[in-house]
């Protein structure tokens, strides 16, 4: 582990409990976001017509992206975007997304 992440992580151990893994699983998390950025915006702060995904509550987009996934909400391209992602990675991208601050 290199110096610099020792520093930022031991702190985080000791007050919050994180394990390391958190800490690659938020790495994870923000690298997968940012293949949303073409169309939400950077950290989901959409302009213009799109959505915004900036504050919206993590279930609320698990719940859209299952939809868009099955077709149950009509997209043009969300519904083939949503079947490449896992488990997982939605449950990261909608916890990112939801701990980033709303557009005012």
């Amino acid at each position: 582990m290199h110096r610099l992440t020792r520093l930022l992580v031991a702190p985080a151990l000791l007050l919050g409990g994180l394990s390391p893994a958190w800490a690659q699983d938020a790495n994870l998390a923000r690298s997968l976001a940012a293949t949303c950025a073409n169309c939400h915006g950077t950290n989901g702060q959409a302009r213009g017509d799109m959505t915004p995904l900036a504050g919206v509550p993590a279930n609320k987009i698990i719940a859209m992206l299952a939809d868009f996934k099955s077709g149950a909400l009509p997209s043009t391209i969300m519904g083939q975007i949503a079947k490449g992602y896992t488990d997982e990675q939605v449950r990261l991208l909608a916890g990112f997304f939801a701990a980033q601050p709303a557009k005012r």
